[in-house]
């Protein structure tokens, strides 16, 4: 049977098909596309109509794809990304382009001083920021909308073919005012008891690992004040003697100015990776390259300063990997 693919499919229903796969759910991927249910399932059906197969089957916490399915998502992602290719090429005409995808941490801790660096040496890049959490940004760094993800490096689920860079620690800490009562003397778990803290509201999963921090030195998390306002931690730690449990360089701009520090605790905090994630199957724009330089420029400074630690070159955390995709079947 000749479908005639060629004239007959449509690019919003390959958008659909990659976003259906990608989120594994109608309504995220819906959600995602900014669609209404009802609309992104009729395209499904119309597309399945067209290609003359099946191509997700539902289950109880959402729909797989077939092995048709799995075939037209493998298509959808290359249609897109040459598309964006196309678009990278004719932006190039005008000018250095770069799409960067950014966790809520890092867009408030390195990124900014990174851009600052970036914008002196290369002021013709045009730079375009998506701000999401991963389960966001991965499906568009799949389908080449941006070009890499800057942030914490949290292990997969599943294994999705991305390669992924430690570049530096950004490990959970207790941040307070210079001149803070706590910095003339041992800081112990029954000096911190004694103190008021305030916590971020930045992710579920940021939360999680403060809380677990939190507990490890046997102190509440039921009392802290929480908010999910940046600007509001950062004026009651100024203000105040208040302490702050989060991850240290969401303050690193107040670290390197001198006006907030981070209290030496004798108990280590865990490792808390953080870096790029990058598609394996496209090489990385000149624009981005000079981006990752100028990256690597700012945490060099922060490093210097003892504020962030540096994966060794030779490090396992520090080594690009490639998380295969499984095969289906």
């Amino acid at each position: 049977m000749r479908r005639h693919l060629d004239r007959r499919l449509k690019l919003q229903w390959l958008r659909v098909i990659d976003a259906v796969e990608a989120q594994g759910s109608l309504l995220r991927a819906a959600t995602r596309l900014g669609l209404g249910q009802p609309a992104l399932t009729r395209s499904l059906q119309e597309a399945e109509q067209v290609i003359g197969a099946r191509l997700f089957i539902r289950h109880a916490r959402g729909v797989r794809p077939t092995e048709a399915g799995l075939v037209i998502t493998r298509l959808a992602r290359r249609v897109l990304a040459e598309l964006h290719r196309a678009e990278e090429a004719l932006d190039h005409l005008a000018g250095a382009q770069l799409a960067v995808g950014v966790l809520p941490v890092a867009a408030v801790g390195v990124l900014p001083g990174a851009l600052i660096r970036l914008k002196q040496s290369r002021p013709d890049i045009q730079l375009r920021l998506q701000q999401g959490r991963m389960e966001e940004l991965l499906p568009l760094l799949a389908a080449g909308e941006i070009d890499l993800i800057l942030g914490r490096l949290y292990p997969p689920p599943t294994p999705d073919g991305f390669l992924r860079e430690a570049l530096w620690e950004e490990p959970i800490s207790f941040l307070a005012r210079q001149g803070h009562p706590l910095f003339g003397r041992p800081v112990t778990r029954e000096a911190l008891s004694g103190c008021e803290l305030i916590l971020p509201t930045v992710s579920q999963r940021v939360g999680l690992e403060i809380d677990e921090r939190l507990a490890a030195l046997g102190l509440t998390t039921e009392a802290p004040l929480r908010s999910s306002s940046y600007g509001f931690i950062r004026e009651m730690l100024l203000a105040s003697d208040m302490v702050a449990v989060m991850p240290r360089l969401m303050m690193v701009g107040d670290l390197l100015r001198g006006a907030l520090g981070v209290l030496p605790l004798a108990e280590e905090a865990p490792p808390r990776p953080a870096g790029l994630i990058l598609p394996a199957d496209r090489p990385l724009p000149e624009a981005g390259q000079a981006f990752v330089a100028a990256l690597r420029a700012h945490l060099a400074e922060i490093a210097a300063q003892g504020l962030a630690p540096i994966p060794d070159a030779n490090s396992s955390r520090r080594k690009i990997h490639r998380t295969a995709r499984p095969r289906p079947g």
